[in-house]
């Protein structure tokens, strides 16, 4: 079969399009055919060696977090799937393999896709969709509280913004004037253009915080969470609690990521907050929760871009560039 291959940490080049066997599966999984692939930060981290403390995988490898397509095979203690069935599924960090024509993946991670949108664009919904239903749910997103989301026009953020409206939260975001209509219409009751504003004037404080920007944005966050909340992000450093609660590792990494984190845990000691760093989890429940807003009319899944299985150097390309509004999808 044919498959994205990473062959060493670095650039581009590092990725090839080639040919690999086809996975095998056990009593416990899926074989599927893959029909639609999305592409997230993950991934281009992934090559880069960013992220290789924590997803440790001996080279060379086939990439993809996130897929969708129709069950050709079941191992034999799989009782909710059958073949011929249209699942997704955001694949388990010690297998990934979703860029490729076919894919195993554990049944306990994998849903029934939705009804409602094509095949191929459902698979960008397993990683940006659980990560923002995981992090509003530690958040505590709902009636009497107000949100902040940072960077809601990409594809965590548009997902996050409607998953908070579901829940009944007030939303406040930050988008570039490209991309105020997009996250207004997804039910965002106030929008921070961070090209003319500066974070760190703003006079809002929240209940809680979702970062997806890192960096400046991230550190200005803390100043504006209020005392007893919690900043929590995808883009800052991970901390002891994530490699404990998030990745199961032992006391070493609990305290390599202690010390990455100190800089984090000092802003938020200051401002007394909470300071999390979050690494989202495979979850079929929760997969099956999103489908059924989906199907419902609450939760639309925003594509920037479709692309060719041929095309992934270009759509990785342009994911990287950082001007995606919405998700960038693979289709096979």
């Amino acid at each position: 079969m044919r498959a994205v291959l990473l062959t060493g940490y670095g650039g581009p080049e590092k990725t090839r399009l080639t040919s690999v066997d086809k996975p095998s599966i056990g009593a416990g999984d899926l074989l599927v055919r893959v029909t639609g692939a999305g592409l997230n930060p993950l991934d281009y981290k992934t090559r880069k060696g960013e992220v290789r403390v924590i997803l440790r995988r001996r080279l060379p490898f086939v990439l993809g977090n996130e897929l969708s397509g129709e069950v050709v095979d079941a191992g034999q203690d799989v009782r909710d799937f059958a073949v011929g069935d249209r699942v997704i599924g955001r694949v388990e960090k010690s297998r990934l393999g979703g860029f490729a024509e076919y894919a195993a993946i554990d049944a306990s991670v994998t849903a029934h896709a939705p009804a409602s949108i094509p095949l191929a664009d459902a698979a960008g919904l397993p990683l940006a969709g659980l990560t923002a239903l995981q992090a509003l749910s530690e958040l505590q997103a709902g009636p009497g509280r107000h949100i902040l989301i940072t960077g809601g026009a990409g594809g965590v953020g548009t997902l996050a913004i409607q998953i908070a409206r579901i829940l009944g939260a007030e939303i406040t975001t930050t988008a570039s004037p490209r991309g105020e209509a997009l996250v207004r219409d997804l039910g965002a009751d106030h929008v921070i253009d961070y090209t003319t504003t500066d974070l760190a004037s703003v006079e809002t404080r929240f209940d809680g915080v979702f970062d997806l920007m890192g960096g400046k944005t991230l550190n200005a966050c803390f100043r504006l969470c209020k005392p007893g909340g919690t900043v929590l992000t995808i883009a800052g450093m991970p901390d002891a609690y994530t490699a404990r609660h998030d990745l199961g590792a032992g006391w070493i990494l609990q305290l390599l990521f202690d010390l990455a984190a100190r800089r984090y845990r000092q802003l938020a000691r200051e401002h007394g907050v909470t300071y999390r760093y979050m690494f989202m989890r495979p979850d079929g429940p929760g997969l099956t929760r999103l489908v059924k807003w989906v199907d419902a009319g609450k939760l639309r899944l925003i594509v920037d871009s479709r692309h060719p299985f041929d095309d992934f150097p270009k759509a990785m390309a342009h994911l990287e560039s950082g001007h995606a509004k919405g998700k960038v999808l693979l289709r096979m």
